[in-house]
């Protein structure tokens, strides 16, 4: 099935605390909204308090055609993905030339060739390194990541996979777009990516590391939602969907696709342990938590982790996962991979702790 024995996260220099960024947004907002204070109140709701982009608040306050913007995010995509990679792989000794499948994630940015041929090069990857290029799943990305991961080292259980996630949601915003959707976004969303090296059964790497195993996976995309949550395209870069029905959406579907899924290997809720929670927003986590039945203690990494980055998009999730690779775990111990995307779809991945 593979495990997961190393991950490895990279944020890009410029931090911004959510309060500047709401000075930010009530000058730019405020000739649109007559009630702008009101609406600047989700700043304070987000739980968020830093965000990382990989432009100063300067860039922001510009304007930018797509094609600036799309060259902005290959340059900053390669640097933040050489940096979570390098990460990633230094924790368990491995050189990058001994990756065998390389599967990148991303949905803010358009490249061709894709950021990993990009990546083949600046870290002196094997020139038969088997990649794949996934884009367009948004915040889901990261758990899909997972799970073409988990299905290839099940075909080449001999293989180390290493999956990438980059988003730079930073470079997507557009000053022109003065929508309440593009208001909530600027309140939620940041750069960040996220390396995870996966092995097959028969595979090592130099420094054994113990880590969960993967063992099930689910995908579903829900009939006539198309307009939940996505991007248009515009002539000067991508413009936000951003419905604010989601919370809504979790309180009712999430639970029976999730008890669906585990029964699949005769478990229930009560049997996870531990849950790796795309953090969406803080409406989001509630919403979960509701659907779920969770104590608060259950999704703190995910509270954390969108406290301290905010919405990372694909990447979030595996910010998550790596908090929680940190911690101790008894032998048997599940835990459950859940995110949200566009489609509107959700992505679950069963995990499992095994002896060390």
């Amino acid at each position: 099935m593979g495990t997961i024995v190393s991950v490895g996260t990279a944020v890009p220099p410029h931090s911004i605390h959510q309060q500047e960024v709401r000075e930010f947004a009530r000058h730019l907002f405020r000739d649109s909204f007559s009630d702008v204070d009101r609406l600047l109140g989700i700043f304070d709701r987000t739980a968020i308090q830093t965000r990382w982009f990989s432009r100063p608040r300067e860039w922001f306050e510009q304007d930018h055609s797509f094609s600036d913007r799309n060259e902005a995010y290959i340059e900053a995509a390669c640097r933040l993905g050489e940096a979570a990679v390098r990460r990633c792989l230094d924790r368990v000794g491995l050189e990058p030339y001994e990756v065998d499948v390389f599967l990148f994630v991303s949905t803010t940015g358009l490249a061709t060739p894709s950021i990993d041929a990009h990546l083949i090069n600046r870290l002196g990857m094997n020139p038969h390194v088997r990649r794949t290029p996934i884009w367009g799943l948004g915040c889901a990305g990261g758990a899909v990541g997972l799970s073409r991961a988990m299905e290839t080292a099940r075909a080449y259980p001999e293989a180390r996979v290493l999956l990438l996630t980059v988003e730079l949601c930073g470079l997507t915003f557009r000053r022109e777009d003065r929508s309440k959707s593009n208001l909530v976004a600027s309140s939620l969303f940041a750069d960040g990516a996220a390396a995870v090296l996966l092995v097959g059964d028969r595979a090592t790497v130099p420094r054994p590391t113990s880590g969960p195993r993967l063992l099930d996976a689910m995908s579903t995309t829900w009939r006539d939602s198309l307009e939940i949550m996505g991007w248009e395209v515009c002539d000067d870069g991508l413009q936000v969907v951003f419905s604010k029905d989601i919370p809504s959406i979790v309180r009712r579907e999430v639970r029976p696709n999730v008890d669906r899924f585990l029964a699949r290997r005769k478990l229930v809720c009560s049997d996870i342990h531990r849950w790796i929670t795309h953090p969406g927003g803080l409406k989001v986590l509630q919403a979960y938590r509701e659907a779920m039945d969770l104590p608060a203690e259950k999704l703190h990494h995910a509270q954390e982790v969108l406290r301290n980055y905010g919405n990372m998009s694909s990447a979030t999730v595996l910010f998550v996962l790596e908090r929680e690779m940190r911690e101790s775990h008894e032998p048997g111990e599940y835990g459950l991979v859940t995110a949200l995307g566009p489609g509107f779809s959700s992505e679950l991945v069963l995990l499992q702790w095994e002896e060390r």
